[in-house]
């Protein structure tokens, strides 16, 4: 059965309050976090019922980078979306970088912000039992793992889908756009950037079968297996 506990990571006492309302609503159950420390320590209690974490960037203590960072350093794939205030490009860049699967800037809707985590949860709670292989690229859907040449590499949530989606459109021509719309949603307000930062991650992790995405001028990506 599908655990559909969410942490909440927020030093503000009304905010947690708020986003706990409309989750309970939908029928989450809820643990909470006022700073980065309790944020850490319920993940250990909880991690094998946590099924998505909602981080706030600037919190006391430890702020949300540092506590993304330890999760992550842990081969956690939890999904984890982060809160912040702060729009600035370069610090979503650096939050991909760290492994964040979504961003949610505040102010913010209730109602959009449950919508992702649904959409999230949706994706990753997928029970398609599909293993499927490209050129030395093995992607299980059911286990969300992916294997080059035998070996399993570590992807974010978002890494995952990317590659999956290229994969899936082997030999097309995806435009930026058309990969913002189908992998970050058509939400997403970002530039083409944040598809480049993550292409050379996905590159460098697949190792010499990183060569398959191939760069189109003008265009975009495409998976191509020759």
């Amino acid at each position: 059965m599908i655990n559909n506990s969410i942490l909440i990571v927020d030093d503000e006492v009304r905010m947690r309050k708020l986003i706990k309302d409309f989750l309970v609503a939908k029928g989450f159950s809820i643990l909470e976090a006022e700073d980065g420390e309790k944020a850490l320590e319920v993940f250990e209690e909880n991690k094998n019922k946590i099924s998505l974490i909602l981080l706030d960037v600037m919190m006391p203590k430890l702020d949300g980078w540092s506590v993304l960072r330890q999760i992550r350093q842990e081969d956690s794939k939890i999904p984890i979306i982060m809160l912040t205030a702060r729009g600035e490009e370069q610090d979503e860049l650096f939050g991909f970088e760290l492994g964040v699967d979504e961003y949610i800037s505040k102010p913010f809707s209730p109602k959009i912000l449950v919508a992702r985590v649904e959409a999230i949860l949706k994706r990753t709670n997928n029970d398609v039992k599909e293993i499927k292989e490209y050129g030395g690229i093995e992607i299980d859907k059911e286990g969300r793992t992916v294997k080059v040449d035998g070996k399993v590499i570590e992807l974010s949530l978002r890494e995952y889908e990317l590659l999956t989606y290229l994969v899936e459109n082997e030999n097309i021509a995806l435009s930026r756009d058309k990969i913002l719309n189908n992998v970050w949603n058509y939400d997403y307000y970002g530039d083409s950037r944040t598809i480049d930062s993550h292409i050379k991650k996905i590159r460098h992790k697949l190792g010499k079968r990183g060569k398959y995405i191939k760069t189109m001028r003008g265009i975009g990506y495409k998976f191509e297996v020759k």
